[in-house]
């Protein structure tokens, strides 16, 4: 049998079985004894023997045999009572072997070939109540109709457990089976307390977990192959131009600058994989933002300098957020440095941060701003407004995506708005920012 829900529901019906028969034959076995037992079936018993030792010294063989006919049709089982001896005092029979047979007590009573006997000796010793029943009226008993309503509701409750138990067990089949074939997304979802429910979660956070990684491992390729391209061809033109000797120092120049290129691409896509592969990881810690701000601002002075532009830090309260440091400089200086590529010359970019229901940070420039149609794809990786546009700014369309996966890290957002002139992007963090 290979069904753990068949097994389940087979293990407790035989066990409600087994416990039923196993009460009824204990109890047939205290039914005789020298010593009188306070059972149910033994108090029957006992009753039964007095009235028929009441009717027997009041009317004798007669009424006698009046009450144990009435015992006979209401209980379906020989009844009959004896002297000391063993005589029977209506037929007059010796029922001594019966006596010795209910006194036998076997230790397997369902393995006897004769019928079972149960046996009550009253308090003088002068005699014997005897109850004959047939094998196969034990049988009987237990399937009759009046029953079958109670064993019903006995095997629909193992039934009921039974599901309960494996239900969880198959979803989480189901689960792993599909997520072996490849749908990351499958999980159980189980809402269950138990130690299933603890299971089923386990292994949705085992899923969440590989999923990340695998994610993480094959957009890092994805992303790799697919802006390689490019800088590698232009950089085998500029070898074979060098080799020629036709203006050498401008192939030289070309292979400097596709190189450069090529660093700061692999050096970006290892910071964005390094930060959504390992979440659990990150060091949470009390982040001043407003010195942060002031940090990332100051450091990019110099290269907005170097273009003509300028960037202020609009004043602010002392603000205070629980989150991992190095991430949240990365997004804001990825934020505000794509704001300096794409200023125009003698124009500002303005950073300012707001608190209320969370901490908000917001970087304007006044530029040309980005078509309505594309506001929330500038945050996917390597895209560009225009085909060379990157190329022109010397940026490779990371910088966005990993301001975006940082934010999404601590559980924020990130978007953007024409600001007319300009574009705005705002990054807004979770409500667990304090102005001091």
């Amino acid at each position: 049998m290979r069904s753990l829900f068949a097994r389940i529901l087979l293990w407790f019906v035989v066990t409600i079985g087994v416990t039923a028969v196993g009460l009824f034959l204990t109890a047939a076995v205290t039914f005789t004894g020298a010593q009188p037992r306070q059972t149910p079936f033994a108090l029957l018993v006992t009753l039964q023997l007095a009235e028929a030792r009441e009717a027997y010294e009041r009317g004798g063989q007669a009424e006698l045999a009046v009450k144990l006919e009435q015992y006979r049709s209401v209980l379906k089982l020989g009844a009959m009572m004896t002297d000391a001896n063993g005589r029977d005092l209506v037929s007059g029979e010796d029922r001594s072997d019966l006596i010795r047979a209910a006194l036998d007590r076997p230790r397997f009573p369902l393995m006897r070939q004769q019928n079972f006997v149960l046996a009550r000796q009253d308090d003088t010793g002068k005699y014997w109540f005897l109850l004959e029943l047939p094998r196969g009226r034990f049988l009987s008993w237990m399937t009759h109709p009046q029953f079958l309503p109670i064993l019903g509701l006995a095997v629909l409750l193992c039934y009921l457990l039974a599901y309960s138990l494996t239900r969880p067990v198959r979803s989480l089949q189901t689960a792993v089976d599909r997520f072996g074939q490849g749908d990351l997304t499958a999980r159980v979802q189980s809402e269950r307390s138990d130690e299933l429910g603890q299971l089923a979660r386990t292994f949705d956070r085992m899923a969440d977990r590989i999923q990340t990684l695998l994610t993480a491992e094959r957009r890092l390729l994805l992303d790799i192959s697919h802006e390689l391209r490019s800088p590698l061809a232009r950089l085998a033109i500029a070898v074979e131009l060098a080799r020629s000797g036709e203006d050498r120092n401008k192939a030289l120049d070309r292979i400097q600058r596709e190189s450069d290129r090529l660093n700061e691409l692999v050096s970006e896509l290892l910071q964005v994989t390094r930060a959504e592969g390992d979440p659990h990881s990150l060091a949470f810690e009390t982040v001043h933002l407003d010195e942060l701000l002031g940090v990332v601002v100051e450091d990019a002075r110099l290269e907005a300098g170097a273009r003509g532009v300028e960037v202020t830090l609009q004043p602010a309260e002392r603000v205070t957020f629980h989150g991992n440091p190095e991430l949240l400089r990365r997004a804001i200086e990825n934020v505000v440095r794509n704001a300096i590529r794409y200023a125009p010359p003698k124009t500002t970019i303005t950073v300012s941060v707001e608190t209320g229901a969370g901490v908000t940070i917001r970087v304007r420039d006044e530029g040309p701003g980005v078509p309505e149609g594309e506001l929330q794809r500038i945050f996917d990786p390597f895209y560009r407004v225009a085909p060379d546009r990157g190329r022109q700014s010397g940026g490779v369309g990371l910088g966005l995506a990993i301001a975006r996966r940082a934010v999404e890290l601590h559980q924020g957002t990130i978007a953007a708005r024409n600001a007319t002139p300009g574009l705005e992007v705002s990054i807004t963090l979770p409500g667990k920012g304090q102005a001091n």
